[in-house]
């Protein structure tokens, strides 16, 4: 299991939901502090659009040319900063969709980075504390699955995702915030 220092919340967004969609947006923000978030210039290549995608990011491609940085040197600073460190991603299907194109678009491995559902994380946390807490296994998976829940039913009360990466990176690390206190609770709670 990741450290906390180690674990990073990510989230892109995308020209659309097409086979030829190409990151515009990454964020993410580390477990233990830290963020980061950049608009990102459009390879030559890149030339997939949807209206309905910029609807929903209300990030035009104009504003990209005119203000994104060069998708290689955000896939570097990716590459210098996130390297070594557990990433996860809500839709890491498509997310890792987009890291491998941003990578492979800038020469640098496609695999140089991994993305991980951020379920996985939030598992992973309320395993660990109840665990340490002395929790039977077999009661482990219960607890799992019922904090997630809460979470969840939290989280949708919250409101829907912001579609901007950074904020939606912070909105997976204050579940997996809130899954860790969920299970403290029910550690508290136990009966000795």
């Amino acid at each position: 299991m990741a450290e906390h220092s180690d674990i990073v919340f990510l989230d892109f967004e995308a020209s659309s939901l097409n086979k030829n969609s190409y990151p515009i947006e990454v964020g993410w923000v580390f477990a233990s502090g830290g963020e980061e978030s950049y608009l990102i210039k459009p390879a030559l290549l890149w030339t997939d659009w949807s209206s309905e995608a910029e609807a929903t990011h209300r990030v035009t491609r104009e504003r990209l040319v005119a203000e994104g940085r060069p998708h290689d040197e955000v896939a570097k600073r990716m590459l210098d900063v996130l390297s070594g460190h557990a990433l996860f991603a809500t839709a890491p299907s498509w997310d890792g969709q987009w890291l491998s194109k941003l990578l492979r678009s800038a020469g640098l491995p496609r695999h140089a980075l991994r993305l991980q559902d951020t379920d996985v994380a939030h598992e992973n946390a309320i395993t660990r504390i109840l665990q340490e807490a002395g929790v039977a296994d077999d009661e482990i998976a219960v607890h799992v699955k019922d904090i997630l829940a809460q979470a969840r039913l939290k989280d949708e009360a919250d409101g829907a995702p912001a579609h901007r990466a950074l904020a939606d990176a912070k909105r997976e690390l204050r579940v997996w915030r809130d899954v860790q206190s969920r299970a403290e609770n029910l550690v508290r709670k136990r009966p000795l």
